[in-house]
């Protein structure tokens, strides 16, 4: 891993519990509304339409929106399916939210911190600035830049995600290292000339329903960002 000087970070599964942070917070939510549904469930169905949204994005036929934005159409989307179409708007616009209120994995801020004494550190996410820098404060990411989607102004797995990030800090892509535990998105990262890493996070979509190993060529595989604080000689923050 000689030359490395930055490293980048998929947040949606790789440092965040989505399914478990979007189920807490729509029980949460719809609750006093008399709603009662299946959070998982809602999780998984609003998670679905992800990749979808972002198509639309990437294709053309919509333009640039933030992740914000397309959440919430896909809120839309499912709303019938669980129940919601009495659902007031302040409720919905505080359910899109949720997303801003998602707990990182137990290793991810104080691997970040030891990952920052070597390297500098930035989500390389399709969520926007402000969705990064809520889930950063809440969790205690030492982030030295918001880069991603919104800075690039595309959608990931567009080589102008990854190669953006690496501009934004001055690095020839080859310099800066990709870490996430999807090896579709690590596939796409390498295609645009980064190194790549690969965490694993088995229980990201329900319990043993997550990656274990990557399934595309990396660079080195961990099972934690502690243990990618270790293999890159970072030492105590």
């Amino acid at each position: 891993m000689q030359g490395i000087r930055a490293l980048v970070f998929d947040v949606f599964g790789t440092l965040v519990d989505w399914r478990g942070g979007i189920a807490r917070e729509a029980r949460a939510l719809l609750a006093p509304h008399g709603i009662a549904i299946d959070g998982e469930a809602f999780a998984d169905a609003w998670r679905a339409q992800y990749q979808p949204a972002m198509e639309d994005v990437r294709s053309g036929r919509l333009p640039f929106s933030k992740l914000d934005a397309l959440h919430r159409r896909n809120l839309e989307a499912i709303a019938a399916a669980f129940g919601l179409g009495s659902l007031p708007e302040s409720a919905r616009v505080e359910l899109n939210l949720a997303w801003h209120r998602l707990d990182a994995w137990p290793d991810v801020s104080p691997g970040l911190h030891r990952l920052r004494t070597r390297f500098r550190l930035a989500p390389c996410s399709n969520g926007n600035i402000s969705l990064m820098v809520d889930l950063a404060r809440r969790n205690g990411l030492p982030w030295d830049a918001i880069l991603g989607a919104e800075f690039a102004r595309d959608y990931k797995p567009k080589p102008i995600v990854y190669q953006s990030a690496a501009a934004a800090f001055d690095c020839d892509p080859g310099q800066v290292l990709m870490v996430a535990a999807h090896s579709d998105d690590l596939a796409a990262a390498a295609r645009a000339g980064l190194r790549t890493a690969f965490v694993a996070r088995p229980d990201e979509k329900g319990p043993g329903r997550g990656e274990v190993r990557a399934s595309a060529p990396v660079d080195i595989e961990v099972t934690s960002l502690l243990e990618l604080a270790d293999r890159l000689g970072c030492g105590k923050a």
